[in-house]
Formats: C-alpha cells, sequence, structure tokens
C-alpha cells in the first residue's frame, strides 16, 4: 500500500503563485509516476499533470506553460508549482500514484491506485 499526503493548499489571487506538495510513504518502490488530479465544484475530477521516475513529465493542456510538476526523488515528494493561476483553476486537487507511466494515466483518473485526501485551492480575483 502507499499513502499520499497533500499540503499548500489555501486562497491565492489571480496571478499569484501557490505550490502544493504531495509525501508518498509505504511501498513507493512499486510507482512509475506520481501527479495531480483536480475537482471543481460540480465537476468530474480531471487530470492536472503527472510525472515518472525518469523525470518525465505530462501535462493536462488547461496548465502548460503555467503550472509545473516536479518531484524529490529522496523525499518521495511531489510539487505542482502554480503560476498565474486563474479563477477557474478553483478545485479540490488530489495526489494520485500508480504503477503506470504518467504517459498513460487517464484524464478522469478512473483505475488509478493510489490517492491523497485532498486539498483546496481557491483562486481569487
Amino acid at each position: 500500500q502507499v499513502q499520499l499526503v497533500e499540503s499548500g493548499g489555501g486562497l491565492v489571487q489571480v496571478g499569484g503563485s501557490l505550490r502544493l506538495s504531495c509525501a508518498a510513504s509505504g511501498h513507493t518502490n512499486s510507482l512509475a509516476a506520481m501527479g495531480w488530479y483536480r475537482q471543481a465544484p460540480g465537476k468530474e475530477r480531471d487530470f492536472v499533470a503527472a510525472i515518472n521516475w525518469s523525470g518525465s513529465t505530462y501535462y493536462a493542456d488547461s496548465v502548460k506553460g503555467r503550472f509545473t510538476i516536479s518531484r524529490e526523488n529522496a523525499k518521495n515528494t511531489v510539487y505542482l508549482q502554480m503560476n498565474s493561476p486563474k479563477p477557474e483553476d478553483t478545485a479540490v486537487y488530489y495526489c494520485a500514484a500508480d504503477r503506470m507511466s504518467g504517459s498513460s494515466w487517464p484524464t478522469k483518473g478512473y483505475n488509478i491506485n493510489y490517492w491523497g485526501k485532498g486539498t483546496l485551492v481557491t483562486v481569487s480575483s
């Protein structure tokens, strides 16, 4: 089993920045990738970004150029740097991890094995 704990959510203004963190524990050696999904009020969960242990990164079109995913392997921690957020980025952000490469992560998160409890990000205009 793998446990994921997010931190760093909160209120941020349009044009500001925020960094989310996700620490993994447990059988992390079984993982191929970690990343983030988000769920806005009244909407389905959507893929945001993923990163493989090799460092390869994958992004949703909606966040490319604004968000950056990175990882610190020694700490089994993944980060999501959110720059120039928009009101439509307001959502609960969920850390995710799986044995499959981030290149194969499904848009809606079905079949992803491990999830954090989520952290709320509110972007204020």
